[in-house]
């Protein structure tokens, strides 16, 4: 396949889909976009880090042909645009890609990248586990129960952007239409957006967050939505979930209510179970244990990911994907840090488990399991960069490149 503007790796294959499986060669090309902010810091870091597993793991018989491709700033430098379609087409054609944070400005400017990303690759499930690691800092007292994953709709709800502008003449119209034809009494200097929310697409990832509890042998998932106040669209959310349950994974799945008639829970099922999403926010804290995956709306997901990870480190150990039916883009999961960019210093464990995600994604599960194992025992040599060393008893503060460097010596010493 031919580029405007990129240089294909001249060795490697791509990823292929047959019957819904990935066909992964020994040799993959993988694009990357490095990212804007301390995107290429934490690249760099996180490039190595792979590339060590993938050595560790299978020596030469396996390795990744890395290719570059451009979103965000360097984008608009090499093409004029924040998001070219060669980015799109090469991420659609070789499956399986990683990228760094990319900056968007708040209250103006261009849309949201990483939005656009997702909605243009229909890449519908944002997929976030948290965990763990020993020894990292946290502000609960019981931070080794919180192991928990994800499910976020990516690409409805009030990030489909569909807004309009106070004072403009489409923003009016909308209102005086509501007003109108739907009895509503908006204010007439009113900002108005939409919140849209489709069976499809929350059946769909419900489906997907279904199949990876009974895969991974998890005991629940949970609908967290707002369907209290708004019925027709959280509410929806719900409703359209216990059903993907009850008549796709009828033999998998147990709801709540069900398993509370039963003098004892079926073990070899995964129950079915939903919160309202103000009152998730506490489960998490005082009960994190009794949450092992989370299905949910855009927002909803957007808000409870980052408040899971807090108990866990923060964002610089929040691993990302955001995956559609035939491809996937792994992600750091914070934000670009430009105050930071270029000094070498922000943790890049964020990326490095997204990559640790993505191997696990393409099956190769030897080099998942070092990058994860080698984050772990990174950590408890106390040699981490500042924003853990900061809390931790006699911890030395490292480089972002240094970090990288000691979790490549750990992987290298696994067996």
């Amino acid at each position: 396949m031919k580029f405007e503007k990129l240089n294909v790796p001249l060795e490697g294959k791509r990823i292929e889909v047959e019957g819904g499986q990935l066909r992964v060669p020994a040799n993959p090309i993988l694009p990357f976009i490095e990212g804007d902010g301390i995107g290429p810091d934490i690249w760099a870091a996180a490039r190595r880090v792979l590339d060590a597993a993938v050595k560790k793991a299978f020596g030469s018989a396996r390795r990744i042909h890395w290719f570059e491709v451009y979103a965000g700033g360097k984008a608009r430098d090499r093409y004029g645009e924040w998001l070219p379609q060669d980015t799109l087409e090469a991420i659609r054609y070789y499956t399986v890609a990683i990228k760094g944070p990319l900056t968007t400005p708040i209250g103006g400017g261009y849309r949201s990248l990483n939005v656009t990303l997702r909605q243009e690759l229909d890449l519908f499930a944002c997929i976030r586990p948290v965990r763990y690691f020993e020894g990292v800092p946290s502000p609960v007292k019981r931070p080794q129960d919180v192991d928990l994953t994800i499910f976020r709709e990516n690409t409805e709800d009030v990030y489909a952007g569909i807004e309009w502008r106070e004072g403009t003449e489409k923003c009016r119209k909308v209102v005086e239409f509501l007003n109108r034809e739907m009895g509503c009494s908006i204010a007439a200097d009113s900002a108005i957006g939409v919140k849209t929310m489709s069976a499809r697409a929350s059946k769909q990832l419900v489906r997907k967050a279904i199949r990876y509890a009974i895969e991974r042998k998890k005991p629940s998932v949970t609908l967290m939505h707002k369907g209290n106040i708004m019925k027709y669209t959280e509410g929806a959310f719900k409703e359209w979930g216990y059903q993907v349950a009850r008549e796709e994974f009828p033999e998998f799945t147990i709801t709540e209510e069900e398993a509370g008639k039963l003098a004892k829970r079926p073990a070899s099922k995964v129950m079915i179970k939903d919160r309202i999403a103000d009152s998730m926010f506490q489960q998490i804290l005082i009960r994190p244990s009794d949450y092992s995956v989370v299905a949910t709306p855009n927002l909803n997901g957007d808000y409870l990911s980052d408040a899971a990870v807090a108990q866990v480190g923060g964002l610089g150990l929040a691993p990302g994907a955001n995956i559609g039916d035939t491809t996937a883009v792994f992600e750091a999961t914070h934000g670009t840090a430009p105050a930071y960019a270029g000094q070498d210093k922000v943790n890049p464990g964020s990326l490095i488990l997204s990559g640790a995600m993505m191997f696990e994604y393409m099956g190769w599960l030897e080099a998942a399991d070092l990058i994860v194992e080698g984050m772990r025992q990174a950590i408890r040599t106390k040699r981490v960069t500042y924003d853990l060393a900061r809390h931790m008893e006699g911890a030395i503060t490292v480089k972002c490149s240094e970090f990288a460097g000691v979790v490549i010596a750990k992987i290298e010493e696994g067996s």
